[in-house]
C-alpha cells in the first residue's frame, strides 16, 4: 500500500514538473498548453480522411484484383499488420526520448500518404498501403501523448475521448465518401480525403504543442537510446516474464484478432450476404458510431468509477462475445441492427485496457507501453482479415455476389462464430488479471535483458535494480 502511494505521489510530481516547464518556455511552438484535445483533432481528422475512402477503397480493391479480392485484401493487411507490430515498440520508445510532436507528424504523415496514390495508381496505393504500417501506430504515440498530460484518475475518461473520436470519424465520413462518389465521382473524395490529411498535417505542425519537454527527457540527462527496449521480440520476451504484462498482451490478442478480422469484410458482409443497401450500411456505420461515443465516454467513465479497471474490461469482453455470437447465427437484417448496439458496448474494451496499461507503465515508459499494445493490435490487423478471409472461403461463403440468400446456413457468419470463441478465451485469461497492478520486483526477471549500466530511462540511481516495464507485485 505505502509502495502505491509512493508512486502515485511520483507521478504527480512527475506531471507537476512538466506543468511547470511548459508554462517557464519549455516549449515554444504550437497553441496553449498540451491537452487531451490536440490529441483528438489529430484523430479525428486522419481517420475521418480515410473514412471517406469507405465505399471507393472497395470498388478499387476489386477492380484491381477481380479474381481474388479478398486474398489480395488479406495479404495486403497482413503485411501492413506485420510491419506495425515490429515498429511500434521503436517508435514508442523513440517518443519516450525525443518527444511526441514529432513523432506523431511522422505517424499522421506517412499513414496518410497513400490516400492520393489512389486514383493515380492503384497498384502503388496498394503498395504504399502495405509498407506504410512501419509508422501506421497514430493511436501509440496519442496514448502516450494523453498519458504526458493527465494524472492517472484521468487517463481512463481521457482514453475513453480519444476512442470515441475515432468512432466519431467514423458517423459522417462513410456516407458523405459514399454520396460524394455518386454523385460527383470517387476522384472528388480522393481530393477532399488529400487535403484533409494535409489539413491534420498542417494542424500537428503548427498547433500542436509538445507534451514531453525537453528537460524532461532521459536523453537531456545524457542517457543513451536503448535499441534492445524497442525490439518487438525483446519485449516479448520481457512479456513472457511478467504475468501481469503477460495477461494483458494475451487479452489483447485474442480479443482484438477477431476484432480486426470484422472490419475488414463486416461491411461487406452487410452488403452483399445481409442484402443491406448501401444506404442502410451509411446509417448503420453512423449509428455504430454514435452508440460507441456514448459508451467510450459517459458508459466507460462510470464503469470505470463504479466496478473498476478489471471489471469493466470484462463486461466489455463479455459484450463482444454476445456481439459476434449473434452476427455468426443471424439471418435478418434486424438481428444485425441489435448485435451492433452489443458491438457499440463492446467498444469500452480498449479504453479500459489502456488505461490499465498506463497505470502499471513507468512515467517515463507509456509511449513504450502503449507502444507494445498497439503492436499487439497490428499484428492482429494482419492476421485477422487473413484468418477471415480463409474461414469465408472454407464455408464456402461468396463474397464477390450479391445477396447470396440461398446459400445461408445455419451459421451465416462462420469467422463470427470463430471469433466469439476466441473473445470467450480473452474472458477466460483476463480474469486472471490482478484486480489492483502496481510496480513490484519481480527478483531475476530483468537482470536477464538490462545492460550492465540499466536502463536509460529509469529515474532510478545507476545502482539501484531495475524492474519490467509492467509489473505484478502478487507475483
Amino acid at each position: 500500500m505505502t509502495q502505491s502511494k509512493k508512486k502515485k505521489r511520483a507521478n504527480r510530481s512527475l506531471l507537476l514538473a512538466k506543468k511547470i516547464i511548459i508554462k517557464d518556455g519549455g516549449t515554444a511552438q504550437g497553441f496553449g498548453a498540451p491537452s487531451v484535445y490536440h490529441a483528438v483533432i489529430v484523430i479525428f481528422l486522419e481517420f475521418f480522411a480515410w473514412g471517406l475512402l469507405t465505399a471507393p477503397t472497395l470498388v478499387v480493391l476489386h477492380e484491381t484484383f477481380p479474381k481474388h479480392t479478398f486474398l489480395m485484401n488479406g495479404l495486403i493487411q497482413g503485411v501492413k499488420g506485420l510491419l506495425s507490430f515490429l515498429s511500434a515498440p521503436l517508435i514508442g520508445a523513440l517518443s519516450d526520448v525525443w518527444g511526441r510532436k514529432s513523432f506523431l507528424l511522422l505517424t499522421v504523415f506517412f499513414t496518410c500518404a497513400p490516400i492520393p496514390l489512389m486514383k493515380i495508381s492503384p497498384w502503388w496505393y496498394f503498395a504504399v498501403i502495405s509498407v506504410s504500417g512501419v509508422f501506421a501506430v497514430t493511436f501509440s504515440v496519442v496514448f502516450a501523448y494523453v498519458a504526458d498530460i493527465t494524472q492517472e484518475h484521468e487517463r481512463s475518461m481521457a482514453y475513453g475521448l480519444v476512442s470515441a473520436t475515432f468512432a466519431a470519424s467514423l458517423v459522417t465520413s462513410p456516407a458523405i465518401g459514399a454520396y460524394l462518389g455518386r454523385v460527383y465521382g470517387d476522384g472528388l473524395v480522393v481530393v477532399l480525403a488529400s487535403a484533409i490529411a494535409m489539413l491534420d498535417i498542417c494542424f500537428i505542425l503548427v498547433a500542436v504543442p509538445e507534451s514531453l519537454p525537453e528537460k524532461m527527457r532521459p536523453a537531456s540527462w545524457g542517457a543513451p537510446i536503448s535499441w534492445e527496449q524497442a525490439d518487438p521480440f525483446a519485449s516479448l520476451r520481457k512479456v513472457g516474464q511478467d504475468s501481469t504484462v503477460l495477461l494483458i498482451c494475451i487479452t489483447v490478442f485474442l480479443s482484438y484478432l477477431p476484432e480486426a478480422g470484422q472490419y475488414s469484410s463486416f461491411f461487406l458482409y452487410l452488403r452483399q450476404i445481409m442484402g443491406f443497401s448501401p444506404e442502410s450500411v451509411a446509417a448503420f456505420i453512423a449509428v455504430l458510431g454514435l452508440l460507441s461515443i456514448v459508451a467510450q465516454t459517459v458508459v466507460l467513465s462510470l464503469l470505470m468509477r463504479s466496478i473498476g479497471n478489471k471489471n469493466t474490461i470484462l463486461l466489455g469482453l463479455g459484450f463482444q462475445i454476445l456481439q459476434l455470437a449473434w452476427y455468426g447465427f443471424g439471418s435478418e437484417p434486424w438481428m444485425m441492427w441489435a448485435a451492433g448496439a452489443l458491438a457499440a458496448m463492446s467498444s469500452i474494451t480498449f479504453p479500459a485496457i489502456s488505461a490499465l496499461v498506463s497505470r502499471t507503465a513507468e512515467p517515463d515508459q507509456q509511449g513504450v507501453g502503449q507502444g507494445m499494445v498497439t503492436g499487439i493490435r497490428g499484428l492482429c490487423n494482419g492476421l485477422g482479415p487473413a484468418l477471415y478471409g480463409f474461414i469465408f472461403y472454407i464455408f464456402h461463403v461468396e463474397l464477390d455476389a450479391p445477396n447470396q440468400t440461398s446459400t445461408r446456413s445455419i451459421i451465416p457468419g462462420p469467422p463470427f462464430l470463430f471469433g466469439a470463441c476466441s473473445v470467450l478465451l480473452a474472458l477466460l485469461v483476463a480474469l486472471f488479471i490482478p484486480e489492483q497492478p502496481h510496480l513490484g520486483l519481480r527478483p531475476g526477471s530483468w537482470k536477464k535483458h538490462s545492460s550492465p549500466h540499466g536502463h536509460p530511462h529509469s529515474l532510478r540511481p545507476p545502482g539501484e535494480a531495475k524492474e519490467p516495464l509492467l509489473q505484478d507485485s502478487n507475483v
